[in-house]
């Protein structure tokens, strides 16, 4: 089975090269986020065409997340159970489905804005509501993942240049510790480093050449619990999606498992 996470900023812009994609690149599941459409836009009837199904958890131009599969849909959870609101309401950053023998969560957690940012304590409440609400799927016998943008970058050889990112979000102890804490719940990064690439970024900045320069971030990541870990055959960023035009900011990240 071929499982894959990719931001696509906006699956309306992003839809012809989504499809085209998801037909050459053989993915059984896609975990999707920042759809940047109300679900009543979504794009079911084509990719319905191609023979997936979708599960999305979206409300209007921001945010959003979904899961694609053509090996079934089941038990879909719409929403991070227990999550934090903003600004008076839960953001649709996570939904969860069973797909085969396999059960995900797609997340796009909160970018925190800025250090003190009401949006920056947002971000850690909801990587700790995340922690709560994985546990039993973690620690049990089948096997699991949480896929997608967590917009931290685990450790200091995830980004670029660390020093341009000091007083800024994506690298500082309390997320990175926020991160340490979801692995504790019985998770871990199943895609290796180094890949294909010394440095396998899955984002890069549109502005100021980031990409031809592989000024990046690994911010998109695949945390599977011990029998998701077990049966990996092969994982890697499939950075030639983010050459050319109308790409996305972000790759996708795939995971081959042997189940």
């Amino acid at each position: 089975m071929r499982i894959a996470t990719w931001n696509v900023n906006s699956i309306t812009a992003r839809l012809p090269r989504l499809l085209a994609w998801l037909e050459s690149s053989g993915t059984d599941v896609l975990c999707v986020q920042e759809t940047k459409c109300a679900e009543a836009a979504f794009p079911f009837e084509p990719l319905r065409e191609l023979g997936y199904e979708a599960a999305v958890n979206a409300t209007g131009r921001w945010n959003g997340v979904a899961v694609l599969s053509r090996v079934g849909l089941d038990d879909v959870v719409s929403g991070l159970p227990g999550g934090p609101d903003y600004d008076g309401g839960q953001e649709p950053r996570a939904i969860a489905a069973t797909c085969g023998a396999v059960r995900v969560w797609s997340v796009y957690v909160p970018n925190g804005r800025e250090i003190g940012h009401p949006h920056y304590d947002y971000k850690l409440r909801w990587l700790d509501a995340l922690r709560e609400a994985v546990g039993e799927d973690a620690k049990g016998p089948r096997p699991f993942a949480v896929l997608g943008d967590f917009n931290v970058a685990p450790t200091d050889d995830d980004v670029w240049d660390r020093t341009r990112f000091d007083g800024l979000t994506h690298v500082t102890d309390k997320e990175r510790e926020a991160l340490a804490a979801l692995r504790g719940a019985g998770l871990s990064d199943v895609v290796p480093r180094p890949l294909k690439y010394d440095h396998p970024f899955t984002y890069w900045d549109y502005r100021e050449l980031c990409f031809p320069k592989n000024r990046g971030m690994r911010i998109d990541l695949v945390y599977g619990n011990e029998p998701f870990a077990g049966a990996v055959g092969d994982a890697y960023v499939d950075r030639e999606e983010r050459k050319g035009k109308g790409a996305s900011d972000h790759a996708p990240v795939v995971v081959d498992l042997n189940v």
